[in-house]
């Protein structure tokens, strides 16, 4: 049986990489988590220019195209370097993002995920 493969629109953060693997291994049963990055990518996805966002895009197509990906999981996280702006902001962009990522029209699961202080992963948008 091959092994399920996730997706996640995620800040470079180091911080945040393994509680959100870990998130979606747990929560949707995936064994791989191909890894795209953009500084403050919340913000990214929900203000960002055009090419941009489409540069995201395509890289998540390659993700469900190779690796049969089946959730795409956009996150924002607590000390931002490059999206600091408050948690109520975060929590927006977030939610702005899954839109974003859903308009896309991929046969995926969108979901929006939070990383806090305490590195703890949490729902925003589904």
């Amino acid at each position: 049986m091959k092994k399920k493969f996730g997706t996640a629109l995620n800040c470079i953060d180091g911080r945040t990489q393994i509680p959100v693997i870990k998130w979606l291994k747990e929560n949707f049963g995936v064994y791989y988590v191909d890894l795209i990055t953009e500084p403050g990518m919340d913000k990214v996805l929900a203000e960002g220019q055009w090419d941009e966002i489409e540069r995201l895009r395509e890289k998540a197509i390659i993700s469900i195209e190779a690796h049969n990906s089946n959730v795409i999981a956009v996150v924002g996280h607590y000390d931002c370097a490059a999206n600091p702006v408050s948690d109520l902001k975060h929590f927006r962009d977030i939610v702005a993002s899954t839109y974003t990522v859903v308009s896309w029209g991929l046969p995926v699961k969108v979901v929006g995920l939070w990383v806090d202080d305490f590195w703890r992963v949490h729902v925003v948008s589904i």
